[in-house]
């Protein structure tokens, strides 16, 4: 049994091209709940999750998101093919995917320090704690046959994202998961060697 679910925790890819299959609704609460098990800093529970499965809801995403990079990019003198290709790119991995469940840190869930450097540490956890739900939440969907990848586009327009889909205040994204059926094999990853990153004292 151990030497199975070892074999399971080591076979999860990231899946970027998904079959137009739906999931059901069933199987997708089933995996959100899943998700909630997670371990959390002060068992706060921080994470909040926004489920988009419909083509408005990633119109509005897509729309902030791109919106975003544009201004970046053209910052950062980024040539205009180079541009193009990026906002075309980011509109169709959205559009393909049939479900995108943004993850979200709700701010109010932390334990108030009486110093800056403990409050920063606060936050930290909190949003390590939903760093792990989302990993739960990978797996989770993993075990039910399903492909997910993590994105962190929320990181980069944060409020953009927020505004587009009417977040309450308190929901600060972190990540987002893209959710389906795969439709690729990916290979095996290659792993760096255990001696090289583990230091036994």
């Amino acid at each position: 049994m151990t030497i199975d679910l070892q074999k399971f925790l080591r076979t999860r890819r990231s899946i970027r091209h998904f079959r137009l299959e739906p999931v059901p609704e069933s199987i997708l609460k089933q995996i959100l709940e899943t998700a909630t098990y997670a371990p959390s800093a002060h068992d706060k529970q921080p994470w909040r999750f926004v489920v988009l499965t419909t083509s408005e809801a990633k119109s509005r995403l897509a729309k902030a998101i791109t919106g975003k990079f544009l201004l970046d990019m053209t910052k950062d003198g980024i040539s205009t093919d180079k541009i193009r290709d990026r906002l075309e790119q980011t509109i169709r991995r959205i559009n393909e995917a049939p479900v995108i469940i943004i993850l979200c840190r709700d701010i109010t869930q932390i334990n108030f320090q009486p110093n800056t450097h403990s409050q920063q540490a606060e936050e930290t956890m909190g949003v390590q704690s939903v760093a792990v739900a989302g990993l739960q939440l990978l797996l989770s969907a993993h075990a039910e046959g399903l492909g997910a990848t993590w994105i962190c586009w929320p990181l980069f327009a944060a409020e953009e994202l927020s505004k587009a889909l009417d977040l309450p205040s308190d929901w600060k994204p972190q990540g987002m998961v893209f959710l389906g059926y795969p439709d690729e094999e990916p290979s095996p990853s290659s792993r760096k060697p255990i001696q090289e990153i583990v230091r036994y004292l």
